[in-house]
């Protein structure tokens, strides 16, 4: 069994993993300022984003859900890894061979069950594109030149051939070390009446690969006659796959997302390859299933969706019934969504990729450049399903579409379309149409229940957690006068705990300029509950002060927190005084009176440092 993975290593493979590259595999960061880059948590669903990366100290922290911590956490979150298993993925992906304390150095495949499904997968995909170029394979070759993709095409989105045999994959995936088990519980085989049989058989195979570029899983296209099964099946759910967190082409289409802040959403596999071989790089298409909110939040993280960034999420689909009630379905999540989104609607029926066949690549950028907001579609889909030659039925259009306009949650943009569906309908009363359009929302709004405000930071708090800040940021602009403080000076659990874990790390007399080596010596001594997640959240978020500024800005920030528990002691010597008969009890109050006079002065001379720095 193999032993610990050395401390030196571990330490080598997070100084060759740069935070914010592996970040930025998952999820679209912007500089936010300070040496600071923000993003959409990838942990929980957020409409602004709050999870912030420092590269300077190798640290995240979401200060929406307060998820947190360095490299090697974020992966073992992102991959649902042990925290070995992410030092051994961060490690093959940096180029480390690592050594093990007990044992000698044991290869990645050895340990954990998703590095090794992942491996599998690799090995699968690797020997499906080998077949798909033997002369078993002529239906599937037939098939891609049919729609218009040629050899180079397939090898660049990894298309491969499942051979018509019962257990060809298996055979070679046992031979290269897999288990029956591993093979099974990956979705590559089921199990069989005498053991595993390949899932896929005789049929065209693409990799799906999820946002860093791992294969997790396949879809296979039926080819024979012979084959009575689906024409399309997919990997079924596993550790690795699950279809409604997947979307084709991600790893692919994310820098293209990023870069052009759009997103195309197709509905076939052959659909995102010809739209990206036709110059529309941002396709990507769902597995199996319906475009769903899990779906929505990998493309928000990508588009860095959020109110004052305007990108767009395009739907295309058939101009059929079919394809109409499938936008509708897509109208239903448009709103969670804060980028524009549109739709485009080939009138003809073709799909991307049949329309790249019949009209060439500019046809399907064309279909692209053509999109329709979506709100628009959904409007006037709707009333076109009645008879508007009638007084009857421009009402009963009016109804159905009036709870489409009355959701939408931008005010302005819904009384345009309230004036748009008034011209649609030909009644040229646009009071009449928005007082109907009004109802509707009123009821919408009384059906919704208000979310209780939060209540305002004390300043206090707010003061507190910036010295806190400065001490795990920038240790060498407090030095000793933070250490002359005491725990009485905070007044918060949280403040506590972390003044508690930087005395117990010898002050910050012991924390030299900060940086990386500071923060690991934190966490080490962050014992307490939650601790840990605190110092993290200390080191990342940002400090209100310009970089030229933060020393006369960090000595400001510590005169006042000493100022506090003087402040705190006027307010009850006063309270007491208030309190007492200066006649009947003048021996206490002339004590309390002296007590007032000498924090007075401490004060005094708290406020002159403060005008002085």
């Amino acid at each position: 069994m193999a032993g610990r993975i050395r401390d030196v290593d571990i330490a080598l493979v997070r100084e060759r993993s740069p935070i914010a590259d592996v970040i930025g595999e998952h999820i679209q960061l912007r500089n936010a300022g300070g040496g600071n880059l923000k993003g959409l948590c990838p942990f929980h669903d957020e409409k602004s984003p709050s999870f912030n990366v420092t590269p300077e100290r190798g640290m995240y922290y979401c200060f929406g859900c307060s998820e947190g911590g360095d490299v090697i956490t974020f992966v073992e979150k992102t991959e649902h890894l042990t925290f070995g298993e992410a030092v051994e993925r961060l490690a093959q992906r940096a180029g480390v061979q690592l050594q093990y304390e007990q044992g000698g150095y044991v290869p990645k495949r050895d340990h954990g069950e998703r590095a090794r499904l992942i491996e599998a997968h690799k090995a699968a995909a690797e020997f499906y594109a080998g077949k798909l170029f033997g002369p078993d394979a002529a239906p599937g070759r037939r098939f891609l030149s049919e729609r218009g993709f040629e050899r180079a095409d397939a090898e660049m989105f990894g298309v491969g051939y499942a051979p018509a045999e019962w257990e060809a994959l298996t055979r070679h995936l046992l031979g290269r070390g897999f288990s029956a088990d591993e093979i099974v519980k990956g979705g590559l085989a089921k199990e069989g009446r005498r053991g595993p049989i390949d899932r896929f058989r005789g049929r065209l195979i693409w990799p799906i690969r999820d946002a860093t570029g791992d294969v997790i899983g396949f879809g296979a296209r039926k080819l024979l006659d012979s084959d009575d099964g689906p024409k399309y099946l997919n990997t079924p759910d596993s550790p690795l796959y699950k279809k409604s967190q997947v979307l084709y082409g991600i790893d692919l289409a994310k820098r293209e997302i990023s870069k052009r802040a759009q997103a195309v959403i197709v509905e076939g596999y052959t659909d995102v390859m010809a739209c990206h071989l036709a110059g529309v790089p941002t396709a990507v298409a769902t597995c199996g299933t319906s475009f769903g909110e899990e779906h929505i939040k990998i493309l928000r993280r990508f588009l860095l969706d959020q109110a004052e960034f305007r990108g767009e999420v395009i739907f295309t689909f058939d101009g059929d019934a079919a394809g109409q009630k499938a936008a509708l379905r897509a109208f239903a999540d448009e709103q969670k969504f804060v980028t524009q989104t549109y739709v485009a609607v080939q009138s003809d029926g073709l799909d991307p990729c049949d329309l790249r066949i019949k009209q060439g690549d500019a046809a399907v950028r064309d279909l692209i450049a053509s999109r329709e907001p979506l709100f628009q579609f959904a409007i006037r889909s709707t009333i076109s399903r009645y008879d508007l030659r009638s007084n009857e039925g421009k009402i009963a259009a009016l109804d159905a579409a009036a709870p489409i306009v009355a959701g939408i949650k931008d005010v302005g943009l819904r009384k345009r379309y309230a004036i748009d569906l008034d011209r649609w309908l030909g009644f040229m009363d646009e009071r009449f149409v928005m007082q109907r359009i009004a109802e509707v929302s009123g009821a919408q709004q009384g059906r919704q229940q208000r979310a209780p405000k939060a209540a305002p930071l004390d300043p206090s708090v707010r003061v507190e957690g910036e010295l806190l800040k400065l001490a795990v940021q920038r240790p060498a602009l407090l030095g000793p006068r933070f250490d002359a403080l005491d725990a009485q000076a905070f007044t918060t659990p949280d403040h506590i705990t972390l003044y508690n874990v930087i005395t117990a790390a010898g002050g910050l007399t012991a924390a030299g300029h900060g940086g990386r080596e500071w923060v690991d010596r934190l966490l080490e001594h962050a014992h307490e509950d939650g601790a840990r997640g605190l110092v993290t959240r200390f080191a990342v978020e940002p400090i209100h002060a310009d970089a030229h500024a933060e020393e006369r800005y960090a000595g400001d920030i510590l005169t006042a927190v000493e100022a506090m528990p003087v402040d705190r002691a006027i307010a009850q010597v006063k309270s007491r005084i208030q309190r007492l008969n200066p006649v009947e009890e003048q021996q206490e109050y002339n004590k309390l009176f002296g007590e007032l006079v000498a924090l007075e002065q401490q004060r005094r001379v708290l406020r002159t440092r403060v005008a002085g720095s």
